[in-house]
């Protein structure tokens, strides 16, 4: 699809079934049968009316007019249960995934199994969207068995055996491909272990902040040494305090987000280590240089991983049994379970939905599993520390939610939604795929949920943690670490501009400390700012909506 290319499911047709027409994963609206049911009675009551005293049609015919539009999916449903004779039932349920939605919902229900959950603004459409997800299970497994190839067969034995759920992979994931299994691996068993005993410790010297041990998240170093834990947050919420544009406010305070500024500042002193000119700090530091582009990257020893105790809010908790095609499913799976998601105080709504934009006064963060998407593309680095390296990728995700069985929603949402994408980015980007799997959790029976406002922040080097409140974005008064009488974060937007220039001029690099504000020294980036461009745009133009950006007066500010 080329980028000017708009995408068949817009807002104005998000609700009309969608069927496949068995080419590539391309789609067709399903055309309109000539009959019409009485404005009295239920579509699926009607097609169950209609055709139960007709003599039956073999089951491949029924398939091949379905394929060719001539029949709605509930009809075709009903047809088929009557010619296969199987109970069919279209029944109500609630909706599916993490999101606010005012949809009704409904799922086929065959000889007691029940299918993929359908959704709409209404009840026809929702049973339609439902009938229409079933068949996409149903067909293939009726063709598999000799059904609906032109070979004439008019039933089978029994019913069609769909499974809720697809079974576990029976052959282990390779690298970068999803586990299914919660396997104790002995090198991801070190890397639970290392994150429980360093935030363990944390809790230690402050007790009295164990209730903000709910949502961690953490990252994780792999060397020849071993295994250190460089970067550890926790929290659940963005501020609801309005856009400054000080540079002083910390925006989102939610685990992942709070972990990686967090490592932004290990990034930090590794690089000035390299940039001393003193050889054994240089030999300390995690960082080696290109002598031809003259960037750093990490040493060929030195691998990064990224542990969380929870999915991520947003499309990775979507379904486990969702398949991650969007030019072959009805718009509101789109909208309300792949698309890009947004945070407003914690609550999560799909960019489709119109609280969006009606919150235009509040303080609006992409969702933790979008930006985990974007750092996966452009580097868990950023715009700024793009002038001294090349970006940075996490090796593996590590889950230790004990609710999850499946990651499956954190593999589509992190890799599958930027599948194709690398061709288009410049040079040193690209999607890298990480290692997801399920590992134990780190939490504690001691740690309680009691301070879910607060966010606790620590990376190597620190002697104390820091503890803000992610409601106004600022540190609290108990907290072990302040940086002043005005509480600014040392994670907020100012604090790391401030250790952009110390380390820019470290390097040497007149050009970067003579950037005028927080903005300019991001725009200087351009290789990487086309790479978030490339990004944004592939997003939008495969159908998961676009990127929301915060004003960028929040960034017009200078040290």
């Amino acid at each position: 699809m080329s980028r000017n290319e708009s995408h068949p499911c817009s807002r104005a047709s998000s609700f009309a079934p969608i069927t496949t027409n068995g080419v590539g994963g391309q789609i067709q609206h399903s055309k309109v049968s000539s009959f019409v049911p009485p404005a009295n009675d239920t579509s699926e009551k009607f097609a169950r009316d209609r055709y139960a005293n007709k003599p039956k049609v073999g089951a491949s015919e029924l398939i091949a007019r379905y394929k060719r539009g001539q029949t709605n999916a509930v009809s075709a449903l009903h047809q088929l249960s009557q010619t296969l004779a199987f109970q069919l039932d279209l029944k109500e349920t609630v909706t599916t995934g993490n999101v606010t939605t005012l949809y009704f919902a409904y799922c086929a229900v065959i000889d007691g199994v029940e299918y993929k959950t359908g959704m709409g603004i209404n009840k026809k459409d929702a049973k339609a969207n439902a009938a229409v997800l079933a068949l996409q299970d149903l067909i293939p497994i009726l063709e598999n068995q000799g059904v609906g190839h032109g070979g004439g067969v008019g039933r089978i034995s029994g019913p069609p055996p769909l499974p809720v759920k697809e079974p576990a992979a029976l052959e282990p994931a390779p690298s970068g491909m999803l586990s299914h299994e919660r396997k104790k691996n002995p090198l991801e068993e070190q890397i639970r272990n290392a994150v429980k005993e360093s935030f363990a410790k944390l809790l230690e010297m402050c007790p009295e902040f164990s209730g903000c041990g709910s949502t961690v998240a953490a990252f994780v170093t792999q060397s020849t040494s071993g295994y250190e834990v460089v970067a550890i947050g926790t929290g659940s919420y963005n501020t609801k305090e309005s856009i400054t544009p000080n540079g002083r406010i910390l925006n989102d305070s939610h685990a992942v987000v709070t972990a990686r500024r967090s490592l932004l500042r290990y990034l930090y002193r590794h690089l000035l280590l390299f940039f001393s000119k003193t050889t054994h700090l240089q030999e300390k530091s995690i960082f080696q240089q290109d002598e031809k582009t003259k960037l750093l990257s990490l040493k060929s020893d030195v691998t990064l991983h990224l542990y969380i105790n929870q999915l991520p809010k947003g499309a990775a908790q979507i379904p486990p049994h969702m398949r991650l095609s969007p030019l072959s499913m009805a718009a509101w799976e789109v909208n309300n379970q792949m698309s890009l998601h947004v945070t407003i105080e914690g609550k999560v709504f799909s960019v489709f939905s119109s609280t969006v934009e009606q919150v235009a006064s509040k303080v609006v963060s992409m969702s933790s599993t979008d930006k985990i998407t974007q750092w996966q593309v452009l580097g868990f680095q950023g715009a700024l520390l793009t002038h001294f390296m090349e970006p940075v990728y996490v090796t593996s995700i590590l889950i230790g939610d004990e609710s999850c069985s499946n990651p499956r929603g954190m593999e589509i949402a992190v890799n599958q939604r930027v599948d194709g994408i690398t061709t288009k980015l410049p040079m040193y980007y690209c999607v890298h795929r990480p290692r997801i799997t399920l590992v134990g959790s780190i939490t504690s029976p001691g740690w309680r949920c009691a301070q879910r406002a607060l966010s606790i922040n620590w990376s190597q080097g620190d002697v104390s943690l820091e503890v803000v409140n992610g409601l106004d974005g600022k540190a609290i008064e108990e907290s072990p670490f302040k940086s002043g009488p005005a509480m600014a974060s040392r994670l907020c937007k100012a604090a790391m501009l401030s250790r952009f220039n110390l380390v820019a001029k470290e390097a040497q690099r007149e050009d970067l400390v003579s950037a005028t504000s927080y903005r300019e020294a991001k725009m200087m980036a351009t290789p990487y700012q086309e790479a978030k461009s490339v990004l944004k745009s592939y997003l939008a133009q495969q159908g998961f909506g676009s990127w929301v950006e915060k004003p960028s007066v929040s960034e017009h500010f200078s040290m």
